[in-house]
């Protein structure tokens, strides 16, 4: 089986990672050389969305991957979310608490209603 990724620019400081297949021992260095460059691309503040809906199965191998992406994220002050994990691929992220789970988003409309309240919240100088 492979990784299929398909990244999107909704704005200059949204990336959304489409994934589709599984993120194991065979496909994460594919994820890894594709996504990680495009990280030092990235502005300040950036919110790095990882939808996951295609994404049928996440070994420890791929959890790496996305810890890297996390990490990358956070170096740039930014956050890495999670959207719309299968059940067994949240079942993995709940189990080795990989991700707050506040990161972790059923809906694209679940997730536009938190970054929406995040930037009012900016906007009225209420933010982090």
């Amino acid at each position: 089986m492979t990784i299929e990724l398909r990244a999107e620019r909704p704005s200059p400081a949204r990336l959304v990672l489409h994934l589709n297949g599984r993120l194991d021992a065979v496909t994460y260095l594919d994820f890894d050389t594709t996504v990680l460059p495009m990280m030092g691309e990235l502005p300040q503040g950036v919110t790095v969305v990882l939808d996951l809906a295609g994404l049928d199965y996440i070994s420890s191998a791929g959890l790496r991957s996305v810890a890297r992406v996390r990490k990358a994220t956070r170096a740039l002050h930014g956050h890495t979310l999670l959207l719309d994990p299968q059940p067994q691929v949240r079942k993995v992220f709940d189990i080795v608490k990989a991700v707050p789970v506040s990161e972790v988003f059923a809906s694209t409309a679940e997730l536009d209603a938190y970054l929406d309240r995040i930037q009012q919240r900016m906007i009225e100088g209420n933010g982090e």
